[in-house]
């Protein structure tokens, strides 16, 4: 339970970020999405159970202020942590460069689902599309830059709460 909530606490910080972040982009009209940063580090580090807690508890964050329908962040960042669970053993967990290319295949899979499962509500479907490739390679530079410094944020939050490391689960 302590792993969970350490986690969850690390995933409160970057929601707030991340919406500070937008907040100060509208100007550009430009959304930054880091949905795989939500799911990633539980997935890639953590045992399945006290895992996927926190990945649900970071997509009920994400669905508390996001205009989609209640439960669509935690359904979809569930499918997320049990994909990534599944092939994290294919993948050196110490390595950044690994962790980076998980964190953007990721987040281009849940931006890809997220914008199809929405796009029909727009008028001018076509239209939408150049706004949410900008939107993506944005997001995708973002999570290159910050992956690393978040992913030793929640190693060292485990660490300082006194959680045993989880190597093997």
């Amino acid at each position: 339970m302590r792993r969970s909530l350490t986690l969850f606490g690390t995933l409160l910080l970057l929601w707030a970020i991340v919406a500070q972040a937008n907040h100060a982009l509208t100007a550009l009209r430009v959304y930054l999405f880091a949905g795989s940063l939500f799911i990633a580090y539980a997935a890639l580090t953590q045992p399945r159970g006290p895992g996927l807690a926190a990945s649900l508890l970071g997509g009920l964050i994400c669905d508390a202020n996001a205009p989609v329908a209640f439960g669509t962040h935690v359904l979809l960042f569930a499918a997320a942590h049990l994909t990534v669970f599944h092939i994290r053993d294919r993948v050196p967990r110490d390595d950044n460069i690994a962790a980076i290319i998980v964190v953007l295949l990721t987040n281009l899979a849940l931006f890809l689902v997220f914008s199809f499962g929405q796009i029909h509500g727009s008028p001018a479907p076509a239209a939408v599309w150049p706004r949410l490739i900008a939107d993506l390679v944005c997001s995708q530079v973002f999570l290159a830059l910050v992956t690393p410094w978040f992913f030793a944020l929640q190693a060292r939050t485990l660490v300082l709460a006194r959680v045993q490391r989880a190597d093997t689960a």
